[in-house]
């Protein structure tokens, strides 16, 4: 819990000296080998002149969170740790996937959708996001305030912004395929969870994952649904974006929040 509120300088405060002075040289060490992306725990780059030595020592990317090095994932699904943390969490949706994989062959679609999977997790994971899922029409990360800073809904909305950006959307020749996003802050229990066979996954759960995926399937294509409380957390000005009440499936309560509709500099509504 310490790492994910705090990051780096929390585990610092606490660690006996000698492991304070052995992760400040590890992870000094490993960024002075240059090249990005990196594991979001321990800096180890994950391309360029680096990447070798790093996969021989079993720091490569990690085959199922390209957040993480495989030693860091490890680490965190061996020992089960998780808590409540505060979050934000995005879920970021391809919009009209059912009619797009009727007018495309499965190959084509196929194509799209690992395409847009690169994209977003390349954006997410220099927003110093985890990326939670990659999964059907729809990429997730949450933002947790060891990483991203205690402001974590203003990284989000960077990130949701440049996806917007990087797929197309405000182009005159139109999103090369379209993504509605949704965003939402509050306390989730990050860590990692699974069965008593050893099946574990890091992930996060409760009902901010539940609202922000909720919101995003409210977003249109180019759109992003921020809620209230991410707002707020964000500190943006919100008096030229458009207020709504969601009554959004599955929750007693209705959501308040902002909806953004991406224009590129210059644009105008």
């Amino acid at each position: 819990k310490l790492w994910m509120t705090e990051g780096g300088e929390g585990l610092d405060r606490v660690a006996p000296v000698t492991m304070k002075a052995l992760r400040a040289i590890t992870t000094a060490g490993l960024k002075r080998i240059p090249s990005e992306p990196r594991c979001i725990s321990c800096e180890a780059p994950f391309m360029g002149v680096g990447a070798p030595f790093m996969r021989a020592i079993g720091k490569e990317r990690s085959r199922y969170n390209p957040s993480l090095c495989q030693s860091c994932e490890n680490a965190a699904l061996k020992f089960g740790s998780r808590a409540e943390v505060p979050v934000t969490m995005l879920f970021a949706d391809i919009r009209g996937s059912t009619t797009l994989a009727e007018q495309m062959s499965a190959e084509d679609f196929s194509d799209l959708v690992s395409r847009f999977y690169g994209l977003a997790s390349t954006i997410l994971t220099q927003a110093r996001a985890f990326v939670d899922k990659l999964i059907g029409d729809e990429a997730s990360a949450f933002f947790v305030p060891g990483l991203a800073g205690d402001d974590h809904a203003s990284p989000a909305l960077r990130a949701a912004t440049e996806i917007l950006y990087q797929t197309g959307h405000g182009d005159e020749a139109g999103a090369w395929v379209p993504v509605g996003i949704g965003i939402h802050s509050g306390k989730a229990v990050v860590g990692a969870v699974g069965d008593a066979s050893g099946l574990r996954v890091i992930t996060a759960l409760g009902d901010v994952p539940n609202t922000a995926a909720r919101l995003a399937s409210q977003a249109k294509a180019g759109e992003i649904v921020l809620s209230n409380d991410s707002a707020d957390l964000a500190g943006i000005e919100t008096q030229h974006m458009r207020h709504e009440t969601f009554a959004l499936k599955g929750k007693s309560k209705s959501v308040d929040g902002w909806v953004i509709k991406f224009e590129r500099e210059g644009e105008s509504a």
